[in-house]
């Protein structure tokens, strides 16, 4: 199904973490040491209370929920520190992500990213992967003021990419991004990721295109 995307498409525009990329590991790992060296249990709805956050938004919300004294920019370094050597070194695509991107590529389609992942590590991980180059553009959560639960970086990713909304196709993991991608104009495509399994019911009811995977 993917392949009769195009045309009318002429952009492709896609989330990172559970999207393109098996990064959702890392952050599990980066969470328990940040809760573990503060003697914090982790609540078990925190990954879901954050997951359409930008960077700046989930330390905002990390900082106030807890109570603690470092400054949110103070909480996203420690996040960059730990999180920058493994998705530039470790993190990998999922199956059949690069070869789609490659087809997709040879046909003419514009390729954008929209990811909540900070520039530095976005543009680490398509590098250690071997195709930051396949991107006309990069667009990244640091970039705009809110969370993809909002059309906002669609938008940009759209604008930096020169295309109008309703050419472009945004794929995505979470159900709040779905709802950003529809008020962008866009058509939305849910792509399945076991860890967001709770949201996959939502996804199919709210997206244009459901799939399992890109293989």
């Amino acid at each position: 199904m993917l392949y009769d995307l195009f045309p009318p498409h002429t952009a492709a525009i896609f989330d990172l973490d559970g999207t393109l990329i098996d990064s959702m590991w890392v952050w599990h790992r980066v969470d328990a040491l940040f809760f573990a060296v503060r003697g914090i249990r982790m609540p078990e709805d925190y990954p879901l209370a954050v997951q359409t956050f930008t960077f700046a938004e989930t330390a905002a919300y990390t900082v106030e929920r807890f109570g603690l004294t470092e400054s949110p920019r103070q909480i996203m370094d420690e996040w960059n520190e730990a999180s920058s050597n493994l998705y530039r070194d470790e993190v990998k695509m999922k199956a059949g992500a690069k070869e789609y991107l490659l087809w997709l590529k040879s046909r003419g389609v514009k390729l954008g990213t929209a990811t909540s992942l900070t520039t530095h590590v976005m543009q680490s991980v398509l590098a250690g992967n071997g195709v930051i180059d396949l991107f006309d553009a990069l667009t990244s959560g640091d970039e705009v003021p809110r969370g993809k639960a909002y059309p906002d970086i669609f938008l940009l990713a759209a604008q930096k990419l020169q295309t109008e909304p309703a050419q472009c196709v945004a794929f995505d993991d979470i159900a709040k991004a779905m709802r950003g991608i529809k008020a962008a104009g866009m058509t939305a495509c849910a792509v399945h990721e076991p860890e967001s399994h709770q949201d996959w019911d939502e996804m199919q009811r709210l997206a244009d295109i459901c799939v399992r995977g890109f293989a």
